[in-house]
Protein backbone atom coordinates (compact mmCIF):
# COMPACT_ATOMS: atom_id res chain seq x y z
CA UNK A 1 0.00 0.00 0.00
CA UNK A 2 1.19 3.52 -0.75
CA UNK A 3 1.39 6.05 2.06
CA UNK A 4 0.13 9.04 0.09
CA UNK A 5 -2.98 9.55 -1.99
CA UNK A 6 -1.66 9.45 -5.51
CA UNK A 7 -4.03 9.91 -8.42
CA UNK A 8 -4.21 7.70 -11.51
CA UNK A 9 -6.23 8.18 -14.69
CA UNK A 10 -6.88 4.88 -16.49
CA UNK A 11 -8.27 5.41 -19.97
CA UNK A 12 -10.25 2.39 -21.16
CA UNK A 13 -11.29 0.97 -17.79
CA UNK A 14 -14.68 -0.63 -18.27
CA UNK A 15 -13.51 -4.26 -18.36
CA UNK A 16 -10.67 -6.82 -18.28
CA UNK A 17 -7.19 -5.28 -18.00
CA UNK A 18 -8.31 -1.68 -17.60
CA UNK A 19 -10.87 -2.60 -14.96
CA UNK A 20 -8.36 -4.80 -13.20
CA UNK A 21 -5.82 -2.00 -13.16
CA UNK A 22 -8.32 0.39 -11.57
CA UNK A 23 -9.11 -2.21 -8.89
CA UNK A 24 -5.40 -2.74 -8.23
CA UNK A 25 -4.72 0.96 -7.74
CA UNK A 26 -7.71 1.30 -5.44
CA UNK A 27 -6.29 -1.60 -3.43
CA UNK A 28 -3.00 0.27 -3.25
CA UNK A 29 -4.73 3.31 -1.78
CA UNK A 30 -4.77 5.57 -4.82
CA UNK A 31 -7.52 7.88 -6.01
CA UNK A 32 -8.49 6.73 -9.49
CA UNK A 33 -10.29 8.22 -12.47
CA UNK A 34 -11.47 5.64 -14.98
CA UNK A 35 -13.02 6.20 -18.38
CA UNK A 36 -15.78 4.26 -20.09
CA UNK A 37 -17.41 4.52 -23.49
CA UNK A 38 -21.04 5.63 -23.51
CA UNK A 39 -23.46 5.76 -20.59
CA UNK A 40 -24.16 2.08 -19.92
CA UNK A 41 -23.40 0.50 -16.58
CA UNK A 42 -20.13 -1.45 -16.38
CA UNK A 43 -18.02 -3.24 -13.83
CA UNK A 44 -16.32 0.10 -13.20
CA UNK A 45 -19.57 1.43 -11.78
CA UNK A 46 -19.66 -1.46 -9.31
CA UNK A 47 -16.13 -0.60 -8.22
CA UNK A 48 -17.08 3.06 -7.84
CA UNK A 49 -20.03 2.16 -5.60
CA UNK A 50 -17.65 0.38 -3.22
CA UNK A 51 -14.77 2.87 -3.43
CA UNK A 52 -15.91 5.39 -0.80
CA UNK A 53 -15.50 8.20 -3.29
CA UNK A 54 -11.97 7.31 -4.40
CA UNK A 55 -13.04 6.29 -7.92
CA UNK A 56 -14.45 8.81 -10.37
CA UNK A 57 -15.92 7.71 -13.70
CA UNK A 58 -15.60 9.79 -16.85
CA UNK A 59 -17.13 9.10 -20.25
CA UNK A 60 -14.74 9.06 -23.20
CA UNK A 61 -14.86 7.80 -26.75
CA UNK A 62 -11.14 7.85 -27.33
CA UNK A 63 -11.38 7.98 -31.12
CA UNK A 64 -13.17 11.34 -30.90
CA UNK A 65 -10.64 14.20 -30.51
CA UNK A 66 -13.33 16.56 -29.24
CA UNK A 67 -14.15 14.19 -26.39
CA UNK A 68 -10.46 13.99 -25.48
CA UNK A 69 -10.29 17.78 -25.32
CA UNK A 70 -13.47 17.91 -23.24
CA UNK A 71 -12.03 15.39 -20.78
CA UNK A 72 -8.86 17.46 -20.46
CA UNK A 73 -10.97 20.52 -19.69
CA UNK A 74 -13.03 18.66 -17.08
CA UNK A 75 -9.87 17.46 -15.34
CA UNK A 76 -7.98 20.74 -15.65
CA UNK A 77 -7.80 21.20 -11.88
CA UNK A 78 -6.53 17.68 -11.19
CA UNK A 79 -2.89 16.61 -10.99
CA UNK A 80 -2.15 13.07 -12.14
CA UNK A 81 0.65 10.90 -10.82
CA UNK A 82 -0.14 8.32 -13.48
CA UNK A 83 -1.82 8.56 -16.87
CA UNK A 84 -2.29 5.07 -18.29
CA UNK A 85 -3.94 4.46 -21.66
CA UNK A 86 -5.39 1.00 -22.20
CA UNK A 87 -6.94 0.40 -25.62
CA UNK A 88 -6.76 -2.28 -28.26
CA UNK A 89 -8.95 -4.02 -30.77
CA UNK A 90 -8.26 -6.84 -33.22
CA UNK A 91 -10.32 -7.75 -36.24
CA UNK A 92 -9.27 -11.28 -37.02
CA UNK A 93 -6.08 -12.88 -38.27
CA UNK A 94 -5.95 -11.91 -41.93
CA UNK A 95 -2.84 -11.65 -44.10
CA UNK A 96 -2.22 -7.95 -44.58
CA UNK A 97 -3.04 -8.10 -48.27
CA UNK A 98 -6.58 -9.25 -47.40
CA UNK A 99 -7.28 -6.55 -44.81
CA UNK A 100 -9.99 -4.12 -46.00
CA UNK A 101 -9.00 -0.47 -45.91
CA UNK A 102 -11.74 0.45 -43.44
CA UNK A 103 -10.57 -2.31 -41.06
CA UNK A 104 -6.98 -1.11 -41.32
CA UNK A 105 -8.07 2.44 -40.55
CA UNK A 106 -10.22 1.37 -37.59
CA UNK A 107 -7.52 -0.72 -35.93
CA UNK A 108 -4.74 1.80 -36.50
CA UNK A 109 -6.91 4.66 -35.25
CA UNK A 110 -7.95 2.79 -32.11
CA UNK A 111 -4.64 1.13 -31.23
CA UNK A 112 -2.07 3.74 -32.29
CA UNK A 113 -3.42 7.18 -33.18
CA UNK A 114 -6.03 7.59 -30.43
CA UNK A 115 -3.78 6.60 -27.49
CA UNK A 116 -1.21 9.13 -28.68
CA UNK A 117 -3.85 11.83 -28.98
CA UNK A 118 -4.75 11.13 -25.36
CA UNK A 119 -1.10 11.28 -24.28
CA UNK A 120 -0.46 14.52 -26.16
CA UNK A 121 -3.63 16.20 -24.90
CA UNK A 122 -3.52 15.12 -21.25
CA UNK A 123 0.24 15.41 -20.75
CA UNK A 124 -0.05 18.81 -19.00
CA UNK A 125 -2.14 17.19 -16.25
CA UNK A 126 0.64 14.77 -15.30
CA UNK A 127 2.95 15.88 -12.50
CA UNK A 128 6.60 16.44 -13.51
CA UNK A 129 7.46 13.45 -11.32
CA UNK A 130 4.62 11.39 -12.76
CA UNK A 131 4.34 8.56 -15.24
CA UNK A 132 2.69 8.27 -18.65
CA UNK A 133 2.07 4.65 -19.62
CA UNK A 134 0.47 2.97 -22.61
CA UNK A 135 -0.58 -0.67 -22.89
CA UNK A 136 1.49 -2.20 -25.66
CA UNK A 137 2.23 -5.83 -26.50
CA UNK A 138 5.16 -8.07 -27.26
CA UNK A 139 3.43 -8.54 -30.61
CA UNK A 140 4.48 -4.97 -31.36
CA UNK A 141 8.12 -6.03 -31.16
CA UNK A 142 9.72 -6.34 -34.60
CA UNK A 143 12.62 -8.33 -33.16
CA UNK A 144 10.31 -10.95 -31.64
CA UNK A 145 8.20 -11.46 -34.75
CA UNK A 146 9.57 -14.76 -36.02
CA UNK A 147 6.29 -16.54 -36.81
CA UNK A 148 4.10 -13.87 -38.42
CA UNK A 149 0.34 -13.87 -38.06
CA UNK A 150 -1.93 -11.19 -36.62
CA UNK A 151 -0.45 -8.82 -39.18
CA UNK A 152 -2.71 -5.84 -38.56
CA UNK A 153 -2.70 -6.07 -34.77
CA UNK A 154 1.09 -6.43 -34.72
CA UNK A 155 1.46 -3.46 -37.06
CA UNK A 156 -0.80 -1.30 -34.91
CA UNK A 157 1.20 -2.02 -31.77
CA UNK A 158 4.50 -1.46 -33.60
CA UNK A 159 3.09 1.87 -34.79
CA UNK A 160 2.12 2.74 -31.22
CA UNK A 161 5.63 1.94 -30.03
CA UNK A 162 7.17 4.05 -32.78
CA UNK A 163 4.87 6.98 -32.03
CA UNK A 164 5.74 6.82 -28.34
CA UNK A 165 9.41 6.79 -29.29
CA UNK A 166 8.90 9.91 -31.39
CA UNK A 167 6.98 11.50 -28.50
CA UNK A 168 9.87 10.70 -26.12
CA UNK A 169 12.37 12.24 -28.55
CA UNK A 170 10.25 15.38 -28.92
CA UNK A 171 10.17 15.85 -25.14
CA UNK A 172 13.68 14.58 -24.45
CA UNK A 173 14.12 16.90 -21.48
CA UNK A 174 10.83 15.96 -19.83
CA UNK A 175 11.37 14.43 -16.36
CA UNK A 176 8.24 12.26 -16.59
CA UNK A 177 8.59 8.50 -16.87
CA UNK A 178 7.32 7.04 -20.15
CA UNK A 179 6.31 3.39 -20.36
CA UNK A 180 5.15 0.94 -22.99
CA UNK A 181 3.85 -2.07 -21.05
CA UNK A 182 3.31 -5.60 -22.33
CA UNK A 183 0.78 -7.27 -19.98
CA UNK A 184 1.62 -10.76 -21.19
CA UNK A 185 -0.73 -13.12 -22.98
CA UNK A 186 -3.92 -12.61 -20.99
CA UNK A 187 -7.29 -14.37 -21.14
CA UNK A 188 -9.42 -11.52 -22.46
CA UNK A 189 -11.64 -11.16 -25.53
CA UNK A 190 -8.48 -10.10 -27.34
CA UNK A 191 -6.15 -12.74 -25.92
CA UNK A 192 -8.63 -15.60 -26.17
CA UNK A 193 -9.49 -18.44 -23.77
CA UNK A 194 -6.19 -20.26 -24.34
CA UNK A 195 -3.98 -17.45 -23.08
CA UNK A 196 -1.43 -18.14 -20.35
CA UNK A 197 -2.48 -15.52 -17.77
CA UNK A 198 -5.64 -14.39 -16.04
CA UNK A 199 -6.30 -10.69 -15.54
CA UNK A 200 -5.68 -11.25 -11.82
CA UNK A 201 -2.24 -12.68 -12.60
CA UNK A 202 -1.21 -9.96 -15.05
CA UNK A 203 -2.46 -6.75 -13.45
CA UNK A 204 -0.48 -6.75 -10.17
CA UNK A 205 2.68 -7.23 -12.21
CA UNK A 206 1.74 -4.35 -14.50
CA UNK A 207 1.18 -2.07 -11.50
CA UNK A 208 4.40 -3.21 -9.83
CA UNK A 209 6.38 -2.64 -13.03
CA UNK A 210 4.96 0.88 -13.26
CA UNK A 211 5.89 1.51 -9.63
CA UNK A 212 9.46 0.20 -10.03
CA UNK A 213 10.04 2.54 -12.96
CA UNK A 214 8.72 5.57 -11.16
CA UNK A 215 11.21 8.42 -11.41
CA UNK A 216 13.18 6.83 -14.25
CA UNK A 217 13.18 9.33 -17.08
CA UNK A 218 12.94 8.42 -20.74
CA UNK A 219 10.97 5.70 -22.52
CA UNK A 220 10.98 2.08 -21.39
CA UNK A 221 9.40 -0.93 -23.16
CA UNK A 222 8.83 -3.52 -20.45
CA UNK A 223 6.56 -6.45 -19.64
CA UNK A 224 4.40 -7.21 -16.62
CA UNK A 225 7.37 -8.90 -14.92
CA UNK A 226 9.54 -5.82 -15.37
CA UNK A 227 11.66 -7.39 -18.12
CA UNK A 228 12.82 -5.26 -21.05
CA UNK A 229 11.00 -6.11 -24.29
CA UNK A 230 13.14 -5.81 -27.44
CA UNK A 231 11.99 -3.32 -30.04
Amino acid sequence: MTDTRNTALVVGASRTLGLGLVAEYLRRGWDVIGTVRGSGRTGLHDLADASEGRLTIESLEMTDPEQISALRDRLAQRTLDLLFVNAAIARGDLPIGEVPTDMFTEVMTTNALSPMRVVESLRPLVAPTGTIGVMSSSQGSIALNTRGGQDLYRASKSALNQLMRSYAARYAGDPRTLLLVDPGWVRTDLGGPGAELSVAESVPGVAETIERHRGKTGLHFVDYEGQVVPW
